[in-house]
This record gives structure tokens, C-alpha cells and sequence, in this order.
């Protein structure tokens, strides 16, 4: 464990000496995942699907603010939409322009969950991003969290429709497939289930791990982890969909053990050293309890030089 608190502390010490290179490249990284995965699902755009082209994107998001990469992003879907049907396109302006405004209007700061949601479905684990919202953010943090996971149940009914939409010639072909997918999206009650949960996990994790309790985060990251397991557990048994509660149960350890770490990094402390402290002014009597982090003393090396004494000869 020793060992594991000095690898921590010389990261954090090197990540705060380089932060100014390292941000852009988590930037170029994410945008980059981002980009992979909407021409590995979408892709109907082809000239949009060339690996240089999605480099030199994910290159120039490196040093732009998180709303340019989630603007390109959108950009991106749209462009792959409309190069599979106009309606499609359309249908996805309005709904990428309602998030947008909700997203600007109430948490512009946490820009980064919605791109890290349909990421964390492909991954199995999207248990992990409201839990962690909860822990590192203020509750406004579910909005584009769910933002995030109702664009992943558009473009998956988007993509098992693709062939009807692509296929349809006339008006009246178009519109009827048009009208599938909407009304598969509108009608997606396992949609509605996951943006009620995951904005009931995201507030319950962040009011737990504000309490005055030792060991609150580990709780509030473990209780966002129980809430979601039981809360999808009894929602697929009610609406028939038992078959995945296999992969719930896999996806919630894979969300516990990044929460895990994400506490290990963020809020690590030694609650065997707790001390309360009392003292007092002419106005205010004040109680604080001092919880000190887990400290590794870095260790120093000394190096000492022995010279021989060289005897002159005579």
C-alpha cells in the first residue's frame, strides 16, 4: 500500500508540473474515442470515415474548449444522419438542438458526460458516469449524463432502422420508416428507466459524500453502484427484459472498480489520524474535524562520492 501511495503522490506531482501539456492531449484522446465511435456505428458519410481526416479533427478539438468538441461531435452525427436520410438528419438537429440548450443553460461546465456516456455504454460500465458525476461533481452534473445516454438509445435505433431508411424511395416509404424510428425512440421505455435512475444515482452519490461521515465516498460510491443494480434489476424484471440483468450484474462490478480508483486519486484519506478540534472568538463557538490525507513521505536518495586517495609515487 506504501508503495501504491508514493506511485499516486509522484503521478498527481507529475501531472501538476505538466498539466499544460497533458490536458490536450486527454482532450485529443477523448475527441478522438468520441470520433472513432460514431464512424464505427454510424459511417455512412464516407468521406468523413478516412482515419487522417478524424485525426486532424481530434487534433484541432486538442485545443479547443470542451463545448467546440461536443459541438463537432453533434456536427459529426448530423452529417452521418443526413447522408442516411434528410428526415433522420432533421429529426436529429431538433433533438441535438433541445440538449444543447438544456446543456448550456444548467451545466455548461460538465460537457464531457455526455460524450463520455455512449463511450461508457460500449464499454459495459454506464453505471460509472453518474456515480462519478455524483462524487467529482454538483448534482447539475445528470443533465448531460443523460443527455449522453438518450443520444446512445437514438443512435441505436437509428442504426437498427438504417436499412428501412435507406431503402426507402418514395415519400410515403420514408415517413412510415421516419415514423418507425421516432416512435421507437419515443416509446423506449428502457430510455426512460435509465435517465430516471441515473439522475436519482448522480444526486444520492453526491448528497452521501457530502455528509460529515468517515469513509463518505467510499459509501456514496457504493451505494450509487447498489441503487443502480437494484433500481435496472426490477425495472427489466417489470418490463421483461430479464436477459440483462447478466450483463447488469458485470457492468455494475466494472463500475465499482472505476469508482474505486476514482477515489483512490480524488479523496484518499487516513481516517485512523482523525482529530476534532474546538476553540472559540467573542462570537462563535467552532467544532472541526480535521481528516488528514494518506501522505507518503517522498523518499530522498543520496548519492556520496568516494574518491580513493591517490598516493603519489615516487
Amino acid at each position: 500500500m506504501t508503495a501504491l501511495l508514493e506511485w499516486k503522490q509522484n503521478l498527481c506531482a507529475f501531472c501538476s508540473k505538466n498539466e499544460v501539456y497533458l490536458l490536450p492531449v486527454v482532450k485529443f484522446l477523448i475527441a478522438a474515442a468520441a470520433f472513432w465511435l460514431v464512424d464505427k456505428n454510424l459511417g455512412y458519410m464516407e468521406r468523413l470515415s478516412s482515419a487522417p481526416m478524424l485525426f486532424i479533427l481530434a487534433l484541432v478539438c486538442a485545443l479547443l474548449p470542451q463545448a467546440a468538441v461536443l459541438f463537432i461531435t453533434a456536427v459529426l452525427i448530423l452529417v452521418h444522419c443526413v447522408a442516411l436520410s434528410l428526415a433522420a438528419g432533421a429529426v436529429a438537429f431538433v433533438l441535438f438542438a433541445v440538449m444543447y440548450l438544456l446543456y448550456f443553460r444548467f451545466a455548461p461546465q460538465y460537457g464531457y458526460n455526455a460524450l463520455l456516456m455512449p463511450m461508457a455504454y460500449m464499454l459495459g460500465i454506464p453505471y460509472a458516469v453518474p456515480a462519478a458525476s455524483g462524487l467529482l461533481q454538483k448534482p447539475n452534473g445528470a443533465i448531460p449524463t443523460i443527455c449522453g445516454a438518450v443520444t446512445y438509445y437514438f443512435l441505436k435505433g437509428l442504426v437498427e432502422n438504417a436499412a428501412s431508411l435507406s431503402k426507402a424511395d418514395g415519400t410515403k416509404e420514408l415517413v412510415s420508416a421516419l415514423q418507425s424510428v421516432i416512435n421507437q425512440f419515443i416509446g423506449n421505455r428502457e430510455m426512460y428507466l435509465s435517465c430516471a435512475v441515473f439522475a436519482f444515482a448522480t444526486i444520492a452519490v453526491f448528497i452521501i459524500r457530502s455528509l460529515p461521515v468517515d469513509y463518505s465516498w467510499t459509501i456514496a460510491a457504493l451505494t450509487g453502484v447498489l441503487t443502480q443494480f437494484l433500481a435496472f434489476f426490477i425495472g427489466y424484471v417489470e418490463l421483461g427484459m430479464d436477459s440483462r440483468n447478466e450483463l447488469l450484474a458485470f457492468g455494475c462490478i466494472g463500475s465499482a472498480l472505476v469508482l474505486f480508483i476514482i477515489q483512490f486519486f480524488a479523496f484518499h484519506l487516513d481516517y485512523s489520524r482523525t482529530e476534532r478540534v474546538q476553540f472559540e472568538d467573542d462570537e462563535y463557538y467552532y467544532y472541526v474535524k480535521a481528516v488528514p490525507k494518506q501522505y507518503v513521505p517522498a523518499r530522498k536518495q543520496t548519492v556520496k562520492t568516494i574518491r580513493a586517495n591517490k598516493k603519489k609515487r615516487k
